[in-house]
């Protein structure tokens, strides 16, 4: 939340520069309709807003001297009479809310105080038009850039790596800090039964997922067949297609729990399907009840429906729909920071809303739902103006101030306050300020974090080496180390590289490979799973001397939270023990020469003697 509340105050200053830039750019559009607007938004109307004939009523003092109680002068209330106003009427413009009342009566009208004809002054379309296009779409986009600009500088003040280091070093970096999160866990053993270790591989198999994946994909089908209106007969039968499917996704749970025994609810995904199948059971059995005081049963069917997420993790081809979720996922924490930031700010209007708008006549936009009369109501019409969804119509009625369109001496059950009117100068502030602040700033910054992520997202998908890759390698590593003990035999180091998927996989033949690794060994021939890592890891990034102090830093990390490693002091490495290797191979050789020697001089010694 801090983190938030600074960047909307270090952007401030840029914020007020394109405010100014955009008050200065509307003020020539401003004064461009005070010129053509001042005065010709009046119109002779009756009680029930029937607008009379200009070859009736002409102008506004004709329209008062048939002193008609049931016809009067009004003009519309936003509108071009002088330049303050003219920026309220832009505004309503620029955010498309009540515009086209603006652009009709601009359209419509002929002089000032003359009454209006319908599209009589065609061209004054392309002020519309114009405004439109340089004054809302360029800048009011302004905001967005000045924001994700921002908070692009806040993010390089708070983690100065993306300035000092190199695009090499931000691979390593990333690479490192996506390896020093994880670590190899113990596999869930093969029961010794027989009947439930076929069970256990057949729920391991990748196919099996994709299977009920498809049947969720068809259970979601035929929730989507059913309709308001459907016969008897085809209720019957999606009642029975679904008892179908809960029996189908009991028997998998039922299989799971079987197969993996206790080891069933240490597993996410397990606890959640487990979950879902015991509410759509108990929707079934109990139906009728639960429809009447909770909710409809078929919500517990739709939220099977989150499962279909999992097979995202399986298809290869789904890797961009990954990192559209991974942006999200990523971008959650900081926009539930500024929904409480728009919260606080909501809460503040609303009680000020609330001292001010609260017995204001109910029309336009203002009803027994919309007012401001509660604090509830309130924030649900500050919610409202915060989408930009129909703030004009909740404005209107505030701008009611004259005798023909309120009442001030209304009585208002409840207090002793009287009067239904407005009050204009006060609403315009409450109303553009708000705007600006939520709709322009607050809400823009959703759009700011979401990018931003999108981008690291999407530059993170784009690295030599994935979150999957490394995920990869601990799935390997846990069918080599059943024990998680973090540590794999040097015996075994070549198939294992062999059966690494791409990038991190060494193909055989790939000893000389691993043992150039110089990888450092334990007592017993034994390789620490971060030494294997961070050499295969090296090999895909390249060498790069100045990440030394950084790989100790990630290995010390992983120590943290893995004390494996440090009971276990490496004695030699790979290359040193292929070298002592080889040095004993040529001592022996040559000894094996020496007594070959030795054992023929003594030959020849004793067949001289002989002879």
């Amino acid at each position: 939340m801090r983190v938030v509340v600074n960047a909307l105050i270090g952007a401030i200053p840029s914020i007020m520069n394109v405010l100014l830039v955009c008050l200065i750019f509307w003020l020539i559009f401003s004064i461009m309709g005070v010129n053509l607007f001042a005065g010709k938004f009046g119109k002779c109307v009756n009680r029930m807003g029937y607008l009379h004939n200009a070859s009736m009523v002409n102008n506004k003092s004709e329209c008062q001297s048939m002193n008609d109680t049931q016809f009067y002068w009004t003009k519309v209330k936003v509108n071009f009479d002088n330049v303050g106003i003219g920026y309220l009427s832009l505004l309503q413009v620029a955010t498309f809310k009540g515009w086209m009342e603006i652009m009709y009566a601009a359209v419509d009208s002929r002089g000032v105080e003359d009454q209006p004809i319908k599209e009589i002054n065609l061209y004054m379309y392309l002020y519309f038009v114009i405004f439109i296009i340089f004054g809302s779409f360029f800048t009011l986009n302004l905001f967005i850039g000045v924001i994700i600009d921002n908070f692009n500088q806040q993010k390089r003040k708070i983690g100065g790596q993306d300035i000092f280091m190199t695009e090499e070093q931000k691979k390593y970096y990333n690479a490192m800090k996506k390896l020093g999160s994880k670590k190899p866990q113990k596999p869930i053993p093969r029961p010794m039964n027989e009947v439930q270790g076929f069970f256990f591989d057949l729920v391991a198999k990748q196919a099996f997922d994709i299977t009920i994946m498809m049947l969720i994909i068809l259970n979601m089908v035929t929730m989507m067949v059913e309709t308001d209106e459907q016969s008897e007969h085809m209720e019957t039968v999606l009642h029975y297609i679904n008892l179908v499917f809960i029996v189908i996704f009991t028997a998998e749970c039922l299989i799971k729990i079987f197969a993996l025994r206790c080891y069933f609810f240490t597993i996410s995904w397990n606890i959640f399907d487990f979950v879902v199948v015991i509410l759509s059971i108990v929707g079934i059995v109990l139906a009728d009840i639960i429809e009447k005081y909770f909710v409809s049963p078929t919500l517990f069917r739709v939220i099977r429906l989150a499962r279909i997420g999992r097979v995202l993790r399986l298809i290869r081809g789904a890797k961009g729909i990954r990192t559209l979720l991974f942006a999200l996922m990523m971008s959650l924490p900081a926009l539930f920071n500024i929904g409480l930031l728009l919260f606080l700010v909501m809460f503040i209007y609303s009680i000020f809303a609330m001292a001010n708008f609260a017995y204001v006549k109910k029309q336009g936009g203002i009803d027994d739902m919309f007012n401001f009369e509660t604090f509830g109501n309130s924030m649900i019409c500050l919610f409202q103006i915060t989408t930009s969804a129909g703030w004009d119509n909740l404005l209107d009625p505030i701008l009611n101030n004259s005798p023909e369109e309120c009442n001030s001496q209304a009585v208002n059950t409840g207090t002793n306050m009287k009067g239904n009117c407005g009050n204009p100068s006060v609403g315009i502030a409450f109303f553009v300020s708000y705007i600006i602040i939520s709709f322009l700033i607050v809400v823009n910054m959703y759009i700011a974090i979401i990018l931003e992520n999108f981008s690291v997202a999407t530059e993170e998908s784009t690295e030599p080496l994935s979150e999957d890759d490394f995920e990869m390698f601990y799935e390997v590593w846990e069918k080599f180390d059943v024990e998680a003990t973090h540590f794999i035999e040097f015996a075994k180091l070549s198939r294992f590289a062999d059966t690494l998927s791409e990038p991190l996989r060494i193909a055989k033949p790939n000893k000389i490979k691993l043992i150039s690794m110089d990888l450092p060994m334990v007592s017993g021939d034994k390789i620490h799973c971060l030494d294997i890592l961070f050499a295969f890891t090296k090999r895909v990034l390249g060498e790069s001397g100045e990440m030394d102090a950084l790989k100790q830093q990630m290995e010390e990390k992983f120590m943290m939270l893995n004390p494996s490693k440090v009971s276990y002091e490496p004695i030699t490495t790979t290359l040193r023990r292929k070298q002592e290797e080889v040095s004993a191979s040529m001592i022996q050789r040559c000894y094996r020469r020496h007594l070959v020697r030795r054992h023929m001089k003594h030959a020849s010694y004793l067949y001289r003697r002989i002879n």
